[in-house]
């Protein structure tokens, strides 16, 4: 398992999904925002609006939050034009990291990203430098009881996609990737044979992972948190691997 869906794992026996729930309402509703704002408001036209409103549907957020949020985009208001940006540089233990973001205002996120950074024993670097360590690909995600691992597998290959990976555990899913050209195709054939995923997006994925313990993991996972907790951070990906041992260590 990556380092993303490690950290996910780890927040979640946290707890900390539920003591952020406001901040990840807004970065939703800037998400539906903008993809309402790039694209068309409806949702079977716009695969990135609707994998929006899955993500928010699956953070019980309500119907009539996700519909203003989609009026506010389309209706191209001044103070709902966010512009994508993506931040690439390296954390401790030589881990890549890749941050992305929706900003009203780029200085103030470049130096905001670039803080965090420099305090938790990282260096931000110039565009490009980490993200031809990863693969830019589609993944859905689905709960352990939408099947067993070999029943998900034998779907998801029928759909199209080209790897699964199933967690265990409380927190994990069955994940499922594809290319960035099949991701509609495979959503399409996926929710006929399996649902509606809990998430649906494109994502950075490591083409290798970097092991790494004690001291330098904690900061590294404190840097993740810290960027995370960043209002104009959508998504942090990195590509470190953690032993089962210290897995354990740092969700208890």
């Amino acid at each position: 398992m990556a380092g993303h869906s490690q950290f996910k794992n780890i927040m979640h026996r946290k707890g900390r999904q539920d003591a952020q729930r406001a901040k990840i309402f807004t970065k939703l509703i800037r998400e539906i925002t903008t993809a309402a704002r790039l694209g068309t408001a409806d949702p079977n036209a716009n695969p990135r609006l609707r994998a929006a409103m899955i993500a928010a549907r699956e953070a019980n957020m309500t119907r009539d939050t996700i519909d203003r949020a989609i009026k506010r985009g389309s209706g191209n208001e001044a103070d709902a034009n966010y512009d994508e940006v993506r931040y690439e540089g390296y954390g401790p233990g030589g881990v890549a990291v890749i941050v992305e973001a929706l900003t009203n205002n780029r200085n103030r996120t470049a130096g905001e990203v670039r803080s965090i950074f420099a305090k938790h024993g990282g260096n931000l670097g110039e565009s490009n430098s980490v993200s031809f360590m990863f693969d830019h690909m589609g993944e859905f995600r689905y709960p352990l009881d939408a099947g067993t691992a070999d029943d998900v597998m034998e779907k998801a290959i029928e759909a199209g996609a080209d790897d699964v990976a199933s967690g265990e555990g409380e927190g994990a899913a069955h994940e499922i990737y594809c290319t960035q050209d099949s991701f509609n195709a495979v959503r399409e054939a996926l929710e006929k044979s399996l649902g509606q995923p809990s998430s649906a997006k494109l994502m950075w994925r490591p083409k290798t992972t970097t092991p790494i313990e004690g001291d330098a993991a904690q900061t590294l996972l404190d840097l993740i948190a810290a960027l995370e907790d960043n209002d104009d951070v959508q998504n942090v990906y990195a590509n470190f691997e953690l032993s089962d041992d210290a897995l354990a260590r740092f969700a208890a």
